[in-house]
């Protein structure tokens, strides 16, 4: 199994607003794992802005490196003078699920091509530079099933390798889902296998986003 590499993503919103040739641009980020969640955010940003003549956006929804994960929109701006800038500046941060949303209200004096292309990428670059950052590490998602007896050896793995209870059940047996850093999954399951695999076992369930 392939464990994705860490990687950044946004841990707080961000807005940075400029003003060029009477125009105000307004550039929101947001952390927005899945397209879904991207879209929603895109949305909402149209909602408080309805009065703006453009919104512009990019996303990258997953991984950086994730190429199936993105997209962007000039939303009647030229071709090529919006979208595809704020999409070049998130996939030059190599931070992922991540959403830019631009919006435009114009003053009235033409950019020009050039213009709109540095207004648009440059606004996201400025709103990247105050962007915070956390990292995303991959988890995965375990099922523990013990005799009770063992209760005092699973308070040890717990505490070695971090592990996180997200539900447990108690009837003849204890079971209890936790969730690991998937790197460290393979190495919990042979510890406990090694420990006594009849009065304890360990699965996996699914990885978790």
């Amino acid at each position: 199994m392939t464990i994705p590499s860490p990687y950044l993503i946004p841990a707080a919103a961000t807005t940075f607003e400029e003003e060029i040739k009477r125009s105000r641009f307004i550039t929101q980020l947001a952390h927005t794992p899945g397209t879904e969640n991207a879209k929603a955010f895109i949305r909402q940003v149209k909602e408080q802005h309805r009065g703006a003549r453009h919104h512009c956006w990019g996303f990258v929804a997953d991984a950086p490196h994730n190429s199936m994960q993105l997209g962007f929109s000039d939303d009647g701006e030229p071709s090529g003078t919006a979208g595809k800038p704020i999409l070049a500046q998130l996939q030059g941060s190599k931070i992922g699920e991540v959403t830019a949303v631009v919006v435009r209200y114009s003053g009235g004096i033409k950019l020009g091509t050039g213009g709109l292309v540095r207004a648009y990428g440059g606004g996201v670059k400025q709103a990247l530079t105050q962007l915070t950052t956390k990292k995303r590490v991959a988890m995965q998602l375990l099922l523990i099933h013990y005799e009770y007896a063992l209760q005092g050896v699973v308070d040890d793995l717990k505490r070695e390798f971090s592990l996180t209870i997200e539900s447990s059940e108690f009837a003849h047996k204890a079971s209890v889902i936790v969730t690991v850093e998937s790197k460290h999954a393979a190495n919990l399951i042979n510890k406990a296998a090694l420990i006594d695999n009849k009065k304890l076992a360990i699965s996996r369930l699914a990885a978790k986003n």
